[in-house]
């Protein structure tokens, strides 16, 4: 607590984070039907316990990825997008003091966060979101905040690698530069105009840097806080692993790192002291921990003040579309052929009329039971609100595509004792079940259209045999095909276009032969309610060989990645 009328004066802060809510905001899972670990309604519970002991020097922020990934967001973005954006509305009624953009954010394109940042009544931050025709921040860079005499200046980034993933319409009129360097950038005005006390980054990016497509630094956040002196601390975000821990910046300056991972099941939870001395700090002690909000429960008073709204997405999710005969699972499309992956190959080249299509699991672990199918199974089938493209590759840049995505996917089998799939040897603590695998599930594409098998024995290059297209004509790799694929592998996404195909990231523009004006899970919901009842089944194009070899190796790292046979 401060005491304002003493020469030497102590300030207790309290900075609570969130990152990657993805629409999480109620006390049930709306996709599977369950009571939720995690949610925006569990967090304001337990923000509101502390703001009993803070008041105001309780900071409330938000790290980005909160417009996209549920029912709940959908339903208010796109289905009832005429009234009161959902997510403004409920951040605005939290209290949030300073929230930053996410890439799935801008996946919902202009006019759903050009509306929402409009409705917030606090500032959503990009420093590095620049408009093209002015130069300008399309965002404010940073904000600064003032609790008892304490300046706190909170600087905002999002990852640059959305072009790589993200169709451009979506984000028209906008670039999104480097971290590192727009970090200096403003660094320096910050110190200069603002001559803060405490200053934060709020980063849209996690912790392992690399460059994608040759041009992006994508996870940069450590890099910044290592590399640009003047960040107390930096809350992290994107990459869904928890993360709480300490480094030493090259000024020699501790820095406190710390990422949430997702859906408000934990929360960053940061407690600052300083010591002030005739209004200047003198010293601060800064320590964070991830804080799991299950045990205060679900705030009733949130819930109360949301009823109608919560209604409106049950009535929305509860709606028959069709009717499925058999079960679908996620599992078994990381060893074969499967009916989860292979249903999404048939609509794709159903609704396209393309040659052959790319798909892969979108979710790790996820299912649909035989039966009635409603609008919320379809956030199960097809998670993320990706266009669907047809775009035109060579019958080589098929084959180098597939050969990228099944080197990342398997492991080079040197005994039938070896794993099948390229696993992890320690899982990564604290980060998604798909974390066991050595890259993301989520650019595990397989292909339809054509027959092919992959030798795990063989590597990168050899291991893609291409027998002839499923309909028994021969596969020409001079030949011009075209391929149905979604928004986000055909911008670059998963780099198996550029690092695969070899395709340059400028070029992958000319290769867009086709693309929808609606997400592809509007007309697979289209698709499904105009068939009535399907019957989904494995298209049994392409398998795993020496298939002696691996049929054990499967069975075990089925039971390694889910716990049973």
């Amino acid at each position: 607590m401060a005491n304002s009328t003493a020469e030497r004066q102590i300030v207790s802060l309290k900075i609570v984070h969130t990152s990657d809510v993805h629409g999480s905001f109620f006390m049930r899972d709306y996709v599977n039907n369950h009571a939720v670990r995690g949610s925006l309604s569990r967090v304001y519970a337990y923000v509101q316990s502390l703001r009993k002991a803070y008041g105001d020097r309780l900071l409330l922020m938000d790290g980005g990825d909160i417009l996209q990934g549920s029912p709940v967001v959908y339903y208010s973005n796109f289905v009832a997008s005429s009234g009161k954006n959902l997510a403004a509305e409920i951040m605005n009624y939290m209290a949030y003091d300073v929230g930053a953009m996410g890439n799935h954010d801008i996946e919902t394109g202009h006019a759903v966060y050009d509306r929402w940042t409009a409705a917030c009544r606090f500032p959503v931050l990009g420093a590095n979101i620049i408009e093209t025709a002015t130069g300008k921040t399309h965002l404010s860079p940073y904000q600064v905040l003032e609790r008892d005499g304490v300046k706190i200046v909170v600087l905002g980034m999002i990852t640059p690698a959305i072009p790589a993933w993200l169709s451009e319409n979506l984000w028209q009129g906008l670039r999104f530069d480097d971290m590192e360097e727009t970090a200096r950038k403003w660094m320096k005005v910050i110190r200069e105009k603002e001559k803060p006390d405490l200053v934060i980054g709020l980063f849209h990016a996690g912790q392992d840097a690399f460059v994608m497509s040759g041009k992006y630094n994508e996870n940069a956040s450590l890099n910044v806080a290592k590399n640009v002196p003047g960040f107390d601390m930096v809350l992290m975000g994107h990459d869904h692993a928890k993360e709480c821990k300490k480094i030493v910046n090259v000024a020699g300056d501790s820095v406190l790192v710390i990422d949430p991972a997702s859906n408000g099941i934990v929360v960053s939870d940061i407690d600052v002291t300083l010591k002030l001395k005739d209004g200047r700090v003198v010293s601060k002690q800064i320590d964070g921990v991830l804080t799991d909000t299950k045990e205060y429960g679900v705030s009733e008073a949130f819930m109360r003040h949301f009823a109608v709204q919560y209604g409106a997405v049950e009535k929305f999710v509860s709606k028959k579309i069709g009717v499925f005969t058999e079960d679908l699972s996620t599992r078994p499309a990381y060893f074969g052929s499967s009916a989860f992956i292979d249903f999404i190959h048939s609509l794709q080249l159903d609704i396209s009329g393309a040659d052959i299509s790319f798909a892969a699991p979108l979710s790790f672990d996820a299912e649909i039971k035989k039966g009635d199918i409603r609008v919320s199974d379809m956030f199960n089938l097809y998670k993320y609100e990706n266009m669907l493209y047809v775009m035109k590759l060579s019958g080589k840049e098929i084959k180098d595509f597939l050969e990228e995505s099944y080197y990342m996917w398997t492991n080079q089998m040197k005994s039938p004792e070896d794993h099948l799939l390229w696993l992890k040897e320690k899982r990564t603590a604290g980060a998604e079940d798909r974390a066991s695998f050595q890259n993301f599930s989520f650019n595990f594409d397989s292909a339809a259209g054509i027959i092919y098998t992959v030798d795990v024995t063989k590597p990168k290059g050899e291991k893609v045999t291409i027998v002839s297209m499923a309909d028994g004509a021969p596969f020409r790799m001079d030949h011009i095909y075209k391929v149905a694929l979604n928004s986000y592998r055909g911008n670059g996404g998963g780099e198996l276009l550029t690092k695969g195909s070899g395709i340059p990231q400028e070029k992958l523009k000319e290769r867009i032969i086709f693309s929808t004006d609606k997400d592809l899970r509007f007309y697979l919901m289209q698709y499904i309610e105009k068939k009535g009842t399907l019957n989904p089944r494995a298209l049994n194009q392409w398998k795993f060989i020496p298939e002696e070899w691996v049929k054990p190796a499967a069975e075990r790292d089925y039971e390694y990645l889910f716990g049973t046979k």
